[in-house]
C-alpha cells in the first residue's frame, strides 16, 4: 500500500501568509491539529480540524488536513475514505491554493492506486505532475502504476484467453457427448428395426406353417412302385372288364359256329 504525502507543513506557511484573513482560534485549532497529526493521534485531529472549519468552512488548509487524518484512520465500511476523496476532489479541481490542488490529486492518485484502479491512478498523478512538475514522488508513482496497469491487461488477456479455452473445451466435450448419443440413439434403433425384422419373418414362417397344416392331404397314399391302392384297382378292374368282353366276343363266335360253348372262368388266376 502507498504511502500518502499529506502537506501538512501547509498549514503553519498559509496561517501566517493568511492571518488577516483567519481567526485567532481558527489558526490555534488547525495548530492543534497538526501536533495531534504528528502524534499519530489521527482522531483527535479530526476533531481540532473540524472546529476550524466551524471557524471558517471554506479554509482549504484545514479542509485539506481533515480529509487527510481521515485517510490516516480509514473504516471497515469505508465512510471515512469517502468522506476523504469528496473533499480532496473538490480541493483538486477548485482550491485557490496550487499547492493545495497538487497533493490534493497525488493523495487521490494514491487512493486510486489502493484500489487497484490503476487507470484512473494515473490520471490523477498526471493531474498532480502539471501543477508541480518537481513532485518526484508522483513521478515514481506514476511509472509504478503505469506498470502495474500492464501486468494487469495481461492476466486479463490470458484469463480470457483461458475462458475461451475452456469454452472451446466445453464446446468439445459437449459436441463429444451429443455424437455419443446420437450413435446410441441410432444402434438402438438398428436393433429395434432387426428386432421388428427378426419377428416379422418369424411371424411370416409361423402363419405358412399353419397354412400348411390348415391344407387337407390331397394326395393318397402310393404303395411301392409309385402306384397307389385305388389306381391299381381301376386297371384290374379294367382288365376284367376287358377279358370278360372278350369271353362275350368268343362265345358268340362259336355259338354262330355251332360250337360247344366253354366253362366261364370267373377269375383267370
Amino acid at each position: 500500500m502507498l504511502t500518502l504525502t499529506l502537506s501538512l507543513a501547509l498549514a503553519l506557511t498559509a496561517s501566517a501568509k493568511g492571518e488577516d484573513n483567519s481567526t485567532r482560534h481558527e489558526r490555534n485549532f488547525i495548530v492543534e491539529g497538526n501536533r495531534l497529526y504528528r502524534e499519530e493521534r489521527y482522531a483527535d485531529a479530526e476533531v481540532a480540524y473540524r472546529k476550524a472549519l466551524q471557524e471558517n468552512a471554506m479554509n482549504e488548509i484545514a479542509l485539506f488536513n481533515l480529509a487527510a487524518s481521515l485517510l490516516r484512520q480509514g473504516s471497515a465500511s469505508g465512510e471515512t475514505e469517502k468522506e476523504a476523496a469528496t473533499i480532496l476532489a473538490n480541493l483538486a479541481k477548485n482550491a485557490e491554493d496550487i499547492a493545495i490542488s497538487e497533493n490534493s490529486f497525488y493523495n487521490l492518485g494514491n487512493i486510486a492506486f489502493n484500489d487497484k484502479d490503476y487507470a484512473k491512478s494515473i490520471d490523477l498523478y498526471k493531474n498532480a505532475l502539471r501543477r508541480n512538475p518537481d513532485n518526484d514522488k508522483a513521478r515514481e508513482n506514476l511509472r509504478l502504476a503505469q506498470k502495474r496497469l500492464e501486468e494487469q491487461q495481461n492476466q486479463d488477456q490470458n484469463k480470457d484467453q483461458n475462458q475461451d479455452q475452456n469454452q472451446n473445451q466445453d464446446q468439445d466435450k459437449d459436441k463429444k457427448d451429443q455424437d455419443k448419443q446420437n450413435k446410441d440413439k441410432d444402434q438402438n434403433k438398428d436393433q429395434e428395426q432387426n428386432k421388428d425384422n427378426q419377428d416379422k419373418d418369424k411371424d411370416k414362417d409361423n402363419q405358412q406353417q399353419d397354412k400348411q397344416e390348415q391344407q387337407p392331404q390331397q394326395q393318397p397314399q402310393q404303395q411301392q412302385g409309385g402306384i397307389s391302392q385305388e389306381n391299381a384297382d381301376k386297371i384290374l378292374k379294367a382288365m376284367e372288364n376287358e377279358e370278360n368282353a372278350t369271353r362275350q366276343r368268343v362265345e358268340a363266335e362259336r355259338k354262330k359256329n355251332g360250337a360247344p360253348s366253354r366253362r366261364t372262368v370267373v377269375n383267370p388266376w
